[in-house]
């Protein structure tokens, strides 16, 4: 019993050196941060603004679906967020042009090689 007690301290100490993996944390540029901003005040009610999040409104794509769409570029996200008010009903407003500059940036941080939406 004495020979196995210092053994199982070396390994407890050894366990408690292990370094867990620490979250990814992405870091936004400015636009990319005034992006996040709007869509966090205008656009969150209804869509999943970051990654692997449900939207709140079942109907409302999340923010990573939408970008990790297969041929999306930042020019066809761009063009469709400009026209957005000529959608029926929930969407018919209109984006201040700068603001979907921002917008844009900040959803194409979402974009991820290899994305699988969620079953």
């Amino acid at each position: 019993m004495s020979k196995l007690l210092p053994l199982a301290l070396t390994a407890l100490a050894l366990a408690a050196c292990q370094t867990v993996p620490k979250k990814q944390v992405i870091e936004l540029t400015e636009q990319e941060a005034r992006g996040y901003a709007f869509a966090k005040a205008s656009c969150a009610g209804c869509h999943a603004i970051t990654a692997n999040a449900a939207s709140a409104n079942p109907e409302a794509p999340p923010f990573d679906a939408v970008v990790n769409t297969k041929g999306l570029t930042a020019r066809t996200l761009e063009t469709f967020l400009r026209d957005s008010h000529n959608f029926p009903g929930q969407m018919a407003f209109e984006i201040d042009p700068a603001k979907v500059d921002d917008l844009t940036a900040y959803m194409l941080t979402l974009k991820r090689p290899g994305y699988q939406p969620p079953i």
